[in-house]
């Protein structure tokens, strides 16, 4: 079974439209995916930019997504839990929530949004960084250890942007 995530406010491999950047409203994007595989407990998205000059510049961190969840909506609030019980982490602009794609001048930048199918639920603390570890969260019992999280499939759906 394959897992797909797409938008339908860009292509995959496309622009993405101002209104989710910080030169627009800053807005997160809508996302759709296919069904994950038997055994999903949870979901977790990551969206981040590889080619940030600091190095792998995290966009959004999403987990604790249901199961049965196919789809999050434009403009997702930023909040740390969302009313079906999702929550979010820390972002590298240092907020909760989406910090849209704001490129530096020079050449045009990949934004990919990660999706993972778990076999467990994340359990961590809001405190989760996309620093603290590959997978960007923390123990809930430790904070600042690293938090494994298992999956099952992988999918991204790629953007690119340019500074104005």
């Amino acid at each position: 079974m394959t897992l797909e995530v797409k938008s339908p406010d860009f292509a995959s491999g496309g622009t993405i439209p101002k209104r989710f950047t910080c030169e627009g409203a800053d807005l997160s994007p809508a996302l759709e995916w296919s069904a994950p595989p038997s055994g999903t407990q949870s979901f977790a998205l990551i969206a981040d930019d590889p080619d940030a000059p600091a190095g792998t510049w995290v966009h959004w961190v999403v987990f604790d997504l249901p199961p049965g969840l196919r789809s999050l909506p434009q403009a997702v609030p930023k909040n740390e839990q969302l009313a079906d019980g999702s929550r979010q982490g820390q972002n590298d602009f240092g907020k909760t929530g989406y910090g849209g794609p704001c490129p530096p001048p020079g050449k045009a930048h990949r934004y990919f949004f990660k999706l993972y199918a778990l076999d467990t639920r994340a359990r961590c603390r809001i405190t989760c960084s996309p620093k603290a570890s590959t997978s960007g969260a923390t123990r809930a019992d430790s904070p600042g250890a690293p938090f494994d999280l298992r999956f099952s499939r992988f999918t991204a759906l790629r953007g690119s942007l340019s500074a104005p």
